[in-house]
């Protein structure tokens, strides 16, 4: 039987400061990234109102209404607090709708100023949005903005 050398039973001094500057390394890039979503918030936001705004564009585009103010799940409502379907910023506090956004410390704006929305059946905006919506998107640290074009496209970025 041969015997351990007991120089050789544990971890060495380098081998131990080594292992700690790994762990603060990986947890000080940890908790900059979970410290807060105040610089992230409008990003966030900005891709949650591109969804929202594409959703009601489907929803109505697969209605078959002739008139699309005549259900308030086809019309996009923007407020100051709030952007979504008319219907889903209304009921917004009970939180089991999927087709607005509303979070702490986030603002819209629209220019032209309007309040809602309405899309034709191919997507399209239509009356005084029909030449284009540019949506301002603001957060404490952030502003982004979303167009959605006189064709119905939403994207990144103010319309020119």
């Amino acid at each position: 039987m041969s015997k351990s050398n007991p120089a050789q039973l544990g971890f060495t001094l380098v081998e131990l400061v080594v292992v700690i500057l790994l762990v603060s390394i990986v947890s000080a890039a940890a908790y900059s990234r979970y410290m807060g979503t105040s610089g992230f918030s409008a990003f966030t936001a900005q891709e949650q109102a591109m969804s929202v705004i594409r959703q009601v564009q489907i929803n109505r585009m697969q209605s078959n209404l002739s008139s699309p103010s005549s259900n308030v799940n086809y019309v996009l409502a923007i407020s100051s607090n709030c952007l979504g379907s008319v219907a889903g910023c209304a009921n917004s506090s009970n939180g089991q709708r999927s087709d607005f956004v509303s979070e702490e410390g986030i603002t819209f704006s629209v220019s032209p100023s309007l309040n809602t929305v309405s899309f034709d059946l191919l997507g399209n905006p239509l009356d005084s949005a029909a030449s284009g919506v540019t949506i301002t998107i603001r957060s404490s640290a952030n502003t982004v903005q979303l167009c959605i074009n006189s064709q119905g496209y939403v994207s990144k970025g103010g319309c020119s």
